[in-house]
């Protein structure tokens, strides 16, 4: 069987757009003869169509996007995701379903079973899990259709499952031959070779092959990276599609004909290519051509300006240097330098003389080392934030805000100053990640100036000013952010690890204050890179008096 991966990046409620690219990937299969071509999941009306799956008017209209895709189809099998309407009476009005059209004609549907409600997903919101499951004869084969999180639950490769029963497993019992799966997975940060291991475990330990498509592309602060997989009977990748771009490639079944492709094996690599799509596809299905960014001098501002013009291009992206009074002459002339290397148009708008006087009329002190006058130090980041807003308005420019993830967590930023923006860029990227970043960017040839890399972290609001005589050091704040966010990981557990029990609890207790949620709250989207990550991956309430506090002896005893 010969069969054709449409990897294909979609935007919600853009049918049209959407079906094309469904329709390129069906013209691609019959010029290379294949037999069946199988495309992700709600490729049609785009996964992260939220409440738009609960209108009534999407509900009655959803089917009516296949009548071109079934027209389209002669002589081939087409495996498509969309969402289809329950039968009256449902709990919710939709299914998430494999549409299988067959030589013009709607063989039928595969409805999604296992519905997942964790991290950025909440599907039983929206659909009805399947009722029953069916192989579809093809050729000499009978193939299965799993879509997404119903290949997700194999109980020889999970420690821990989510689900009690396997929709795989239940296809693969009654006597399917091909597996094909039809995904809509966010990227996270080690995912692709996870997901790699998964299906050729799988593959290998059913003794057949597996067709996993999967989205790409950008959608909001969501991206979907690709890296479609075939595996054979053995379970050997035999095609590994590239992550991080639309992809059409057609591949035969046979067994023991390995693809030399393979996942990135760099972390950062993966995360900087996520980063890139994530700013051009929210730019560009925003309508936006042009970018800017305040550009201070610091690490922060430095990485996001290399991937916004690498993004957009760096003759769409302008930076915007606003010094104070506490701005050092270095971090403007590394400013200057970074733009020169970038090719990037480079401003400067001074804020010492608004500054000056807003602090006579308002009667604020002047900022003094350590930073014991916080109004007059939110003002002058409140003033650079006018700037950059109004410069966005007037040009019709994209707002990046430059702050990163470690910051966010703790609070330690300015709301409508430094978080002001349309996209949060780095909002999921922790501060020894953004260094990480910035060192990856300098491989080659030095496109970070090195003095921006190796300064002291300061936001320079004061005299004297650096960021650690508010934070803790970042390599200490950081391995307990992360334990905390993406593995959900308990204080005694992060303790257990070798990391300060006062500092744990300090950190996760400034993490959970109801005035820093107040703040993330009203923060632009953020590009996701990590599992539980700030924004929609991770709800929790502005108001409570929830705290953080070790166990007490019996506490203790228990839980042992």
């Amino acid at each position: 069987m010969r069969v054709t991966i449409g990897q294909i990046n979609t935007t919600s409620g853009d049918y049209e757009g959407n079906v094309s690219r469904v329709l390129r990937a069906i013209e691609q299969a019959k010029k290379d003869r294949a037999d069946l071509v199988a495309l992700p999941e709600t490729a049609v009306q785009g996964y992260m169509s939220f409440d738009w799956f609960q209108d009534r008017d999407m509900v009655r209209s959803s089917l009516a996007p296949l009548e071109k895709i079934i027209e389209a189809t002669e002589g081939l099998t087409v495996v498509v995701g969309t969402v289809r309407p329950a039968e009256q009476g449902a709990s919710r009005r939709l299914y998430n379903s494999a549409a299988v059209i067959r030589d013009k004609k709607l063989i039928g549907f595969a409805d999604k079973t296992l519905l997942p409600d964790y991290d950025v997903f909440d599907d039983p919101r929206y659909f009805v899990s399947a009722r029953e499951r069916r192989l579809f004869p093809l050729k000499d084969a009978r193939l299965g259709v799993a879509v997404c999180e119903d290949l997700w639950n194999d109980k020889t490769y999970w420690k821990e499952r989510l689900y009690p029963h396997d929709p795989a497993d239940e296809l693969i019992e009654m006597g399917a031959s091909v597996l094909v799966s039809i995904n809509a997975s966010p990227f996270n940060k080690g995912k692709m070779g996870e997901r790699c291991s998964m299906v050729s475990h799988r593959a290998q330990a059913a003794g057949l092959p597996i067709i996993y498509v999967n989205l790409v592309g950008g959608n909001d602060g969501i991206i979907f990276d690709g890296a479609s997989i075939v595996a054979d009977c053995r379970g050997d990748i035999i095609l590994q599609a590239p992550p991080f771009e639309e992809f059409y490639g057609t591949v035969d079944l046979d067994c023991g004909v390995s693809d030399d492709r393979c996942l990135p094996g760099n972390d950062i690599e993966a995360v900087r290519q996520a980063l890139v799509l994530g700013i051009r596809d929210y730019a560009h299905k925003n309508d936006f051509d042009k970018a800017v960014l305040g550009l201070s001098g610091g690490i922060d501002s430095a990485v996001v300006a290399a991937l916004a013009c690498e993004a957009l291009g760096s003759e769409n992206v302008l930076a915007v240097m606003m010094p104070s009074p506490f701005s050092s002459r270095g971090s403007v002339e590394d400013s200057e330098e970074l733009s020169s290397r970038l090719g990037m148009k480079v401003r400067e708008h001074p804020i010492s003389e608004a500054f000056e006087m807003l602090s006579r009329e308002l009667n604020l002190a002047a900022p003094a080392r350590g930073g014991e006058s916080p109004a007059a130090e939110n003002l002058q980041s409140r003033l650079r934030g006018n700037i950059l807003m109004t410069i966005s308005n007037r040009e019709d420019r994209l707002l990046l805000s430059t702050g990163n993830k470690s910051e966010l967590a703790l609070g330690y930023c300015t709301l409508y100053g430094d978080t002001n923006g349309g996209l949060a860029a780095l909002g999921d990227v922790l501060k020894t990640e953004v260094y990480g970043l910035a060192r990856h960017y300098n491989l080659e040839s030095e496109i970070i100036p090195r003095a921006i890399i190796e300064k002291r972290p300061s936001a320079e609001l004061a005299p004297g000013q650096f960021d650690d005589q508010s934070l803790p050091p970042y390599d200490l704040i950081d391995p307990i952010l992360r334990l905390y966010f993406e593995q959900k990981a308990m204080p005694e557990e992060i303790i257990a690890k070798g990391h300060d029990a006062t500092l744990v609890y300090e950190l996760l207790n400034r993490v959970e204050s109801p005035a820093n949620e107040f703040k993330r709250r009203q923060m632009p989207p953020t590009l996701i890179v990590s599992r539980n990550a700030i924004g929609i991956g991770r709800r929790r309430p502005v108001t409570h008096r929830y705290r953080r506090r070790p166990p007490t002896p019996d506490e203790r005893a228990r839980l042992s």
